[in-house]
């Protein structure tokens, strides 16, 4: 059997204070360190991802390019660049922008409590998305994705929304 992935724990200085069971974090509602790839190509437009309907929370919601956490010793850059791959089959390079702590409760009672660091890349390829992570993509511009979030906030993730509303202007080119 394979074992659970553990994320890390963190303080609100993004200092490592332990390591814990992913599902156990989301249901304790504790502070963890997390990452969100924002992939954008030259017409500014950005790579969105349709979660896979089987996922344990947000199931079928728009999202950014792809998000996931850190594992132990591994930097932002290679952890972005890892999950990447994984669930859009592609590698471009990336770039730390900005972090932040956010909270946001689901239905099903976890919660995400992430210190969250935002990478951005730039491609203008299709990916090579992975069905057991992604349900379907799509290339949005930027304005799009600002006013389609406002009309249809239900078809995005918490996440996605707090930092696209929040970080707005570091997420262009």
């Amino acid at each position: 059997m394979k074992e659970e992935e553990k994320v890390i724990l963190v303080n609100e200085n993004d200092e490592q204070i332990g390591l814990m069971p992913k599902l156990e974090a989301h249901e304790k509602a504790l502070l963890h360190r997390a990452f969100s790839v924002f992939v954008l190509n030259s017409k500014n437009e950005l790579m969105l991802q349709q979660r896979a309907h089987h996922k344990y929370h947000s199931p079928g919601l728009w999202t950014n390019t792809c998000c996931s956490h850190q594992r132990e010793g591994e930097t932002n850059i290679d952890a972005g660049t890892r999950r990447l791959q994984e669930e859009m089959g592609f590698v471009t390079p990336l770039r730390d922008s900005v972090s932040f702590i956010y909270k946001a409760p689901f239905d099903n009672g976890l919660t995400e409590h992430e210190y969250d660091h935002v990478l951005i890349g730039e491609y203008e390829k299709d990916p090579v998305i992975n069905p057991e992570e992604v349900a379907d993509w799509k290339w949005m511009p930027v304005e799009d994705v600002k006013n389609d979030i406002m009309m249809r906030p239900e078809t995005y993730t918490e996440w996605f929304k707090i930092i696209f509303d929040k970080f707005y202007s570091h997420i262009t080119l």
